[in-house]
């Protein structure tokens, strides 16, 4: 799964991801246009645990690929700026799961903001303007195709075009007035029908607040009031200090605790942030354990017993017969598979069983 950065210049956003990422990309403008891409493990206290009951060889947690991207040239009349982007950065930013958008919320007389003030509400409007406009044009330049080349074919051709281009049609009206496409509501097959376009507007978004160290205390207020006020489907809002984070990261444990606890941080911003772009993604965690591996895999919500067979190897999802399961409360509580059999808590699921985040997972198959 892939979250691309995103954010205005001087937002921070390469700050951000090289927190996440524990990377050294060159900030501040001084990257340019280049791209950078880092895997970050999602924290999970759970395999940890069950690493206490299995002892395992090793232990693998799930990850999240980010990739920070230059922020988008402004448009102007009858241009896009997005679209002056790399075909590289644009395709990256296309293909991605979601967004990841870091918006300035920090004052810095020594970097001043490009705007001459610091406006996070304003800033938010112009990216989401940006991608809106993005969208706006691959619809036009598609249903303009439709409306001509898209009458001819067979008659099966025709009626699937003519499907597509009523969906299109919708999303235009959306864009026009301003929405981001993730805010229509779409049916499971028109949702199909448009997946290959990938709109930006569309994917799920994190706005996060870049916020200074002076202004942490009131960061909550802060995410609750742009909360109440930014009305739009699959969108997720938090704070950070970007550069609190980051020196906090290069900090031993025990040194970052004392460092927290002045600053009054009960919890990392930079855990929060990678569990909240898990969330945004739609995945769950089923977990398998045992003395060679205890492990996280990332499925979506809702995945059977078959998708997570699958999501190990294919070859379990072909022969599969049965997922032994048991929730990982229950396995804690119980202390090992052994006892979990005695008591009669673990599971036989077959393949329409709906894994549950938790889940410790077994999958019997046939060769």
């Amino acid at each position: 799964m892939q979250i691309a950065i995103v954010g205005l210049s001087g937002s921070g956003k390469t700050t951000v991801f090289n927190t996440l990422t524990r990377g050294h990309a060159e900030t501040g403008g001084f990257g340019g246009m280049e791209l950078h891409v880092g895997v970050v493990k999602v924290p999970d206290e759970r395999l940890d645990r069950l690493a206490e009951i299995f002892k395992p060889k090793k232990v693998v947690q799930a990850d999240v690929t980010y990739v920070d991207l230059p922020a988008p040239p402004a448009s102007t009349e009858g241009h896009v700026g997005t679209e002056d982007l790399p075909a590289e950065h644009l395709a990256r930013l296309r293909d991605s799961d979601a967004l990841l958008h870091v918006v300035r919320a920090f004052e810095d007389p020594a970097n001043p903001h490009p705007e001459g003030s610091v406006d996070p509400d304003r800033d938010i409007d112009r990216l989401d303007t940006e991608f809106i406009l993005a969208d706006l044009a691959l619809v036009e330049r598609r249903l303009e195709r439709l409306q001509t080349s898209g009458r001819h074919g067979t008659a099966a051709e025709r009626e699937s075009n003519e499907r597509e281009e009523a969906i299109l049609g919708r999303l235009k009206t959306a864009l026009e007035a301003g929405g981001p496409i993730r805010d229509v509501e779409l049916e499971p097959d028109e949702e199909k029908a448009i997946r290959g376009f990938r709109f930006l507007t569309q994917k799920p978004v994190l706005i996060l607040l870049n916020v200074g160290e002076t202004d942490l205390g009131a960061a909550p207020d802060r995410v609750a009031a742009l909360s109440g006020a930014y009305h739009h489907r699959n969108a997720l809002i938090d704070a950070l200090s970007a550069k609190i984070e980051m020196e906090l990261g290069e900090l031993e444990p025990d040194e970052a605790a004392v460092f927290m606890e002045e600053l009054g941080i009960a919890e990392s911003g930079l855990d929060r942030v990678i569990a909240l772009s898990y969330r945004l993604l739609g995945l769950i965690s089923f977990l398998t354990a045992g003395p060679d591996e205890v492990r996280a895999w990332p499925i979506r919500e809702g995945s059977t017993a078959v998708d997570a067979a699958g999501a190990i190897h294919t070859d379990l999802a072909k022969g599969f017969i049965r997922a032994e399961t048991i929730g990982y409360d229950d396995l804690i509580d119980l202390g090992s598979m052994a006892e979990a059999k005695k008591a009669g808590r673990l599971r036989s699921e077959g393949k329409t069983y709906r894994v549950r985040d938790g889940d410790v997972v077994e999958i019997l198959f046939s060769r």
